[in-house]
């Protein structure tokens, strides 16, 4: 009897011991698989933890050269992204408030940015999503002959970026953009190849452009949202109206010329939008990546706008029930400097982090589920955002800086978003004007790197002393050059605006900022507000491949018609300007406009 007892005894502890390991290897292998998604899931949740689905009818990843262009129109299910489906439950809108002094809009937290989250040196201009090469060269511009002292500050930082990334770094993020990016006309959106046939050249123009954005409205057959509401019919009603505007021939304040329809515009769309419009802003998510503007370098734009929108007391609503439009309030500069992995070679784990995101809030509430996203929108200036957001955000109105028709825009429904650089977050208009047309004696000024394969090509064209009237320098650095930039670009008739890696380009707006005639050389770029602006009323467009004859071009525009653009650069440059204080047409108003302009003719 003894014997059995010892037996059982030793027979149950060898029990507790087995389960015991099982219970440790369990915890181990959790613990192991949290902290692999650890860094892309950390700056999700922004106080309480939410449940992120991951089993969504799309399946894993693609690469982006496998992934399709999404659109709002004639789409399948099977290409929308759905995320996971809540329980029917109602929206928690009162469990959290915001809690925060944003309506103080500068001061208090640009100190906070540029000492925590801005380089010390300004972003490179355009290129690539960081994918832009830094420069590590000191080389001053070149000064063939004294321009005329004006008084401007001395300190100016350079739009070029002095920082010097390592030869490994360049290397690594060109070859991202080469296994990303292919401007064929073979990687045009399924929409646009069906609304127009690819001219010979394989360029767009300005004027093919506008059709195929006329034609998209017509020809958009919504998708019937899951459940009706309200704000629906609020659309339909603005989109009567503005297809109904009363004619104006002019205005005060807006010159006819410099829009497609003046009267659409103004007197309908626009004034709509300042009566009608409601926005809802996503409060969850954690900076840096969320919720966090960056207002200095050449991405500033994203930030800029995130941060006069979320402080906005015209356009925000606290009630999602009444929102035209969900804001996605993400920064893709913050995105790309706090998740991409050296050596990488891989945007997927950035990717992943806008996908469990929207798995976030999807699961949370109930408004992307509606219209499948078309209702949200993003504003993203960095190169990559295109590729980033093609996947899950697709159906979404992408504002966009690189704006490439061959790298899925999608008219009717995607926005130009300008490319501005910001030196000084204070005194965003540091500089800000020109020269009258008869001080400007250099007919053409271009200097800055040589990113990409076209800037090389123009600068051994014109460049150096080959010519008197065309000044086209390859490198600038900081401090008395970047005065001697400004005063070159108020001095010249024309400021050459050719495209880097990606078809944007800070110098558009530069150019407007300082009154100078932008010739833009970017074939398939499509330029900001292009759902307003009249662009060929006051800009140049010339083809990649005319570079040789680009001084003729120039010559052979009359100089009445030259000086008529030169003031209606002057006058388009009001929406250009960031303000600390919104003002009426500036750049806040129309991405805002432009953004609720495609909503309104998606309804």
């Amino acid at each position: 009897m003894r014997q059995k007892l010892q037996v059982l005894r030793r027979v149950e502890a060898t029990r507790l011991l087995l389960f015991a390991g099982l219970v440790f290897i369990l915890i181990v292998g959790f613990q192991y698989v949290n902290v692999q998604y650890s860094s892309v899931v950390f700056l999700l949740s922004a106080e309480d933890k939410i449940p992120i689905s991951r089993n969504d009818n799309n399946g894993t990843l693609l690469p982006s050269s496998e992934s399709e262009t999404l659109s709002v129109k004639s789409m399948s299910s099977s290409n929308i992204y759905h995320a996971p489906e809540v329980d029917g439950r109602e929206d928690v809108l009162e469990r959290k408030r915001i809690v925060s002094d944003e309506g103080h809009i500068l001061d208090s937290e640009m100190k906070d940015l540029q000492d925590t989250f801005m380089e010390d040196d300004t972003d490179n201009d355009n290129e690539s999503p960081d994918f832009e090469t830094r420069r590590s060269s000191n080389k001053s511009l070149s000064s063939p002959s004294a321009l005329p002292p004006e008084d401007l500050p001395t300190d100016i930082e350079s739009t070029e970026d002095a920082s010097t990334n390592s030869d490994y770094e360049r290397k690594e993020k060109l070859e991202i953009l080469e296994n990303e990016s292919d401007h064929s006309v073979d990687k045009l959106a399924p929409e646009v190849e069906k609304l127009v046939q690819v001219p010979n050249s394989g360029v767009f123009s300005i004027s093919q452009m506008m059709s195929l954005l006329n034609q998209s409205h017509n020809s958009h057959v919504s998708r019937k949202p899951r459940w009706s509401s309200p704000v629906d019919r609020e659309l339909l009603y603005a989109r009567n109206q503005i297809e109904n505007s009363p004619i104006i021939e002019n205005d005060p304040l807006l010159h006819a010329s410099l829009y497609w329809n003046l009267s659409m515009f103004k007197s309908r769309s626009y004034e709509l939008m300042e009566k009608m419009l409601k926005v809802y802003v996503y409060r969850e998510g954690k900076r840096p990546i969320m919720h966090k503007p960056v207002l200095k370098g050449i991405y500033a734009s994203e930030g800029w706008f995130m941060k006069l929108l979320k402080s906005s007391k015209t356009f925000i609503t606290k009630d999602p029930h009444k929102a035209h439009l969900f804001y996605l309030p993400f920064s893709s500069k913050m995105l790309e400097k706090t998740l991409y992995v050296p050596g990488s070679h891989s945007d997927k784990n950035l990717v992943e982090f806008l996908k469990n995101y929207l798995d976030m809030i999807s699961t949370k509430y109930r408004y992307w589920n509606r219209t499948e996203g078309s209702d949200h929108f993003l504003a993203a200036c960095h190169d990559w955002a295109p590729s980033e957001t093609r996947r899950y955000m697709g159906n979404c109105i992408r504002a966009l800086c690189n704006s490439d028709v061959t790298e899925g825009f999608v008219f009717g429904k995607d926005v130009a978003l300008p490319e501005t650089t910001i030196l000084f977050p204070r005194r965003p208009l540091r500089a800000v004007g020109g020269k009258p047309p008869t001080q400007r004696p250099i007919l053409a000024f271009f200097a800055g790197g040589m990113h990409g394969y076209f800037r090389p090509l123009l600068v051994k064209r014109w460049g150096g002393s080959k010519d008197p009237d065309m000044k086209i320098f390859s490198q600038m650095s900081k401090g008395k050059d970047m005065k001697r930039y400004i005063q070159y670009m108020k001095s010249s008739k024309y400021c050459i605006c050719p495209r880097g890696y990606e078809v944007n380009s800070p110098r558009v707006v530069e150019a407007i900022f300082y009154e100078c005639v932008p010739v833009i050389i970017s074939d398939n770029f499509v330029p900001p507000f292009f759902e307003a602006l009249n662009w060929e009323s006051f800009a140049v467009f010339v083809m990649e491949k005319d570079v040789g004859d680009l001084k003729r071009i120039l010559q052979s525009i009359p100089d009445e018609k030259y000086r008529k653009m030169q003031m209606r650069v002057k006058m388009v440059q009001k929406h250009f300007l960031w303000h600390a204080k919104p003002e009426k047409y500036d750049i806040f108003h129309m991405i805002l406009h432009s953004v609720w302009f495609n909503r309104v003719f998606q309804s």
